[in-house]
């Protein structure tokens, strides 16, 4: 659990475009995650950045 917390700091310090780079390094086309836990999908967003 200290593991995910010290992540979780670091990845609030990065920048947007970091944060962007790191999504779409293992979900290029911004897929739903939440859809496998058993919810709708959201609306997508018109834009990312």
């Amino acid at each position: 659990m200290e593991e995910v917390i010290a992540r979780e700091k670091q990845l609030k310090n990065w920048r947007r475009a970091w944060k962007i780079e790191l999504i779409e390094a293992d979900n290029p086309t911004w897929r739903d995650l939440a859809e496998n836990w058993g919810f709708d999908p959201l609306p997508q967003p018109s834009s990312r950045a």
